[in-house]
């Protein structure tokens, strides 16, 4: 019985320009190929080698031959009364992601997600109770803005790139770093180091894994100012306290020209909302420089949370501009088609028994 196994091609979607010419080179060829093949994918739109023509006639035969260019096909597409568009992306296995386009005046703004479902199991978000499946490689990451830019043409473009979607991309570190410096790159997207953001709910580790490997920007989903509630709302704060993940937020936040760390707070009635919890988190934040960003709550099915009223969030907003602390409310977008912050749900096949082991999945070695 013939038991080899088919080998399957090389999705080149999978390297950046440091993996991609790794690639060439291990192949015979010279490292500049990889400059070459990124600007007929991002920037030609070009998925056939065969019109590649400034690549010789036995590469484009290889190319073709072992390697192929695969980015996730969209099965959904909903556009808000907003404008908000989000698409729901196949993923295999009976797995889905969903991916949204935020348009405004003069920036267009793409959240996109790292895993399919998430581990973290923070208990205000729709996504964290579908529990997990797997990471995303480099492919799906960077295909999610790929397939994006390709269906809203040149009308409107991507000129900012979030890592706030499905999944926690700290808990994904090289590939997520792998395809932010893809959205990087003068030759696929070009975006600046400024308008691409990872968002992370505290993984200590890769937070300073990250100020080495990736000069980017810092969002940290927050919630509360102290270690009692934060542990309930967003349980890896039993693991990685305050303490610990202020240190290394003022740590981040001093590397470079950085100017401060976006702090995420969901704003939950009687929860998070009083204004001793203002209080409780300008003294929190002193030492670090920060923006705080307001998330009015985003309901969803079987939620036992509810939205704090507007007068608490303005007044709360009040207590921490008057503090010093540059403070913005997001304005919920896209909450009809259920894109709102905290609404994304895809469709995953739980592997983890998240909800019994995550005190023993043993984060730290994702890592």
């Amino acid at each position: 019985m013939n038991t080899t196994k088919a080998v399957l091609p090389v999705n080149l979607l999978n390297f950046d320009r440091k993996g991609l010419s790794a690639f060439f080179v291990n192949m015979g060829e010279k490292p500049f190929r990889a400059t070459q093949l990124l600007k007929w994918i991002y920037q030609g739109n070009i998925t056939d080698f065969d019109q590649m023509t400034n690549l010789s006639k036995s590469l484009r035969s290889y190319l073709n031959t072992h390697c192929t260019i695969t980015a996730p096909e969209i099965l959904l597409e909903q556009i808000a009364s907003d404008g908000t568009t989000k698409w729901v992306l196949e993923m295999g296995l009976g797995n889905r992601i969903e991916s949204v386009f935020i348009p405004e005046e003069k920036r267009g703004t793409l959240c996109v997600s790292s895993q399919i479902g998430c581990a973290l199991a923070c208990t205000f978000c729709s996504t964290a109770q579908q529990g997990f499946n797997r990471n995303l490689s480099v492919a799906e990451i960077i295909g999610q803005l790929y397939v994006a830019q390709k269906r809203l043409g040149d009308s409107k473009r991507i000129t900012n790139v979030v890592m706030m979607g499905m999944g926690e991309p700290l808990l994904n570190f090289d590939n997520v770093v792998a395809a932010m410096n893809l959205m990087m790159d003068d030759f696929t997207f070009g975006l600046s180091k400024r308008k691409v953001t990872v968002s992370t709910s505290g993984i200590v580790p890769a937070m300073n894994r990250l100020n080495e490997a990736c000069d980017v920007s810092m969002a940290v989903s927050l919630h509360a100012a102290n270690d009692e509630l934060r542990d309930q709302l967003v349980p890896i704060n039993q693991k990685y306290p305050l303490k610990e993940l202020m240190a290394t937020c003022k740590e981040y936040a001093n590397q470079g020209p950085r100017k401060h760390i976006t702090f995420e707070y969901v704003m939950l009635k009687d929860i998070n909302d009083s204004m001793q919890d203002a209080n409780e988190l300008l003294k929190l934040l002193k030492e670090v420089p920060a923006k705080i960003n307001l998330i009015p709550f985003n309901p969803f099915p079987n939620s036992d949370y509810v939205c704090s009223s507007k007068q608490t969030i303005s007044r709360f907003k009040d207590i921490l501009y008057n503090g010093g602390i540059i403070t913005t409310i997001r304005k919920t977008r896209g909450d009809d088609i259920d894109a709102a912050c905290g609404q994304l749900v895809g469709k995953v096949k739980d592997k983890s028994r998240r909800h019994l082991k995550l005190q023993q999945m043993g984060l730290a070695n994702a890592i």
